[in-house]
């Protein structure tokens, strides 16, 4: 059984284009609930009367949700419709951030906000299943990259949005906006995603099964390793640059933003690049990943080139459409579990990053040191995917 179905013989151009734009709106409340809390961390703080280091342990319960949520709600979803999988999902997401708003207690904003990782990863997985279903084999890889678009816009508009918004009237109201765009994302989802009820269902067993291939966990393997490095240079920009580059606090809103603009270039150039090189891309965004850290490292002493290198370091995320589609290639007997597990994979990554980073710095090498550590996990990457092409079903 293959992952890709043929397109619907009566979806037009338009129809894609607004089943592609309702799902990409929960990839935008989903980035946008997952990063604000960065951006709002003083006021959670100042707030709940916690330490920074406490709210941090906020962010780690959702990256924990989204690991332990991608997995076992694609399983326990397998029998279902996408679409009704989606609309759940996205409830899930909606709940978990309107009681975020309402969090009473440090206790209360840690579970809510790892109930509100939970259907992270299954959402952008099975999305991704259905957009690839509704395209030409040769473009797949684009339309996962547009659902995913959402995704780096909120990095472009949606975070500091939200953060203004917790600024001005309380960290809550952020978490209040999420919830909403969440709910309008249920309606649009419902409006104007197809119910194929000619769908190939999943069985939990053979999606299980599938992560017996060495080629899953090869993958899998590459985007925990070879993509940490982004995160490793994101999590310590504002210092970097108020140390380093020895510009004011109010040019980091500027360079967020510069990330967020190379994010959506990168996702783009990742989709175009995968349909016509197929997993040859990943090899090629791995190479240029190494280059743009290597180079951050010499860019972080002027505020020209922070910005420019900022935003090459942004474009790795070219990365996640190509792995996204390889996923989905290489265990199609269980193509939401797959396209589920990368997301994942990648919250790994957002954890080994800074991690490592955090590490460099404390022996006291310096800032920059995290564009080193960056480009030495995606060399690591890189040896994988080139062990992944030698291995038996690796082309």
């Amino acid at each position: 059984m293959s992952v890709h179905q043929a397109p619907s013989p009566t979806a037009s151009k338009a129809t894609v284009a607004r089943m592609e734009a309702a799902m990409a709106l929960g990839s935008f409340a989903i980035g946008t609930g997952e990063f604000a809390i960065m951006g709002l961390m003083p006021d959670i703080a100042s707030n709940l009367h916690l330490s920074e280091p406490q709210v941090g342990h906020a962010i780690s319960a959702y990256a924990l949700g989204v690991v332990v949520g991608a997995p076992a709600l694609a399983i326990l979803g397998a029998k279902l419709l996408r679409k009704h999988m989606l609309l759940l999902l996205m409830a899930l997401y909606a709940a978990g951030n309107l009681a975020t708003a309402l969090a009473p207690s440090f206790g209360g904003l840690v579970a809510f906000r790892f109930i509100s990782g939970l259907p992270h990863g299954a959402y952008f997985g099975i999305a991704a299943v259905v957009a690839s279903s509704m395209v030409a084999s040769n473009q797949r890889a684009g339309a996962v990259a547009r659902v995913m678009l959402g995704l780096t816009l909120a990095m472009l508009l949606g975070n500091p949005v939200a953060t203004l918004l917790g600024q001005y009237f309380g960290w809550r109201s952020a978490f209040l906006l999420v919830g909403v765009i969440a709910l309008c994302t249920i309606a649009l989802v419902w409006r104007y995603v197809p119910q194929r009820d000619d769908e190939a269902r999943s069985d939990p067993r053979k999606e299980l099964q599938a992560f017996r291939l060495p080629q899953v966990w090869m993958a899998l393997g590459i985007a925990a390793v070879g993509f940490a490095g982004m995160f490793c240079v994101f999590s310590y920009l504002a210092p970097t640059m108020l140390e380093v580059t020895g510009t004011s606090a109010q040019m980091i809103p500027f360079a967020l933003a510069a990330f967020g603009a190379g994010g959506i270039i990168g996702n783009i150039a990742g989709g175009k690049l995968f349909d016509r090189l197929q997993f040859r891309a990943v090899g090629l965004v791995l190479l240029w990943s190494i280059g743009v850290l290597l180079f951050f490292t010499y860019a972080a002493h002027a505020l020209w080139s922070v910005m420019l290198g900022i935003a090459l370091v942004g474009s790795m995320i070219a990365l996640a459409a190509p792995l996204q589609i390889r996923l989905m290639d290489i265990a199609h007997e269980a193509p939401s579990l797959a396209a589920a597990s990368n997301h994942a994979a990648f919250n790994l990554a957002n954890a080994l990053g800074p991690w490592l980073g955090g590490m460099a710095i404390t022996a006291g090498l310096g800032w920059t040191s995290t564009g080193y550590i960056g480009a030495a996990t995606a060399l690591v990457g890189l040896g994988l995917y080139l062990l992944a092409r030698r291995m038996k079903g690796g082309h």
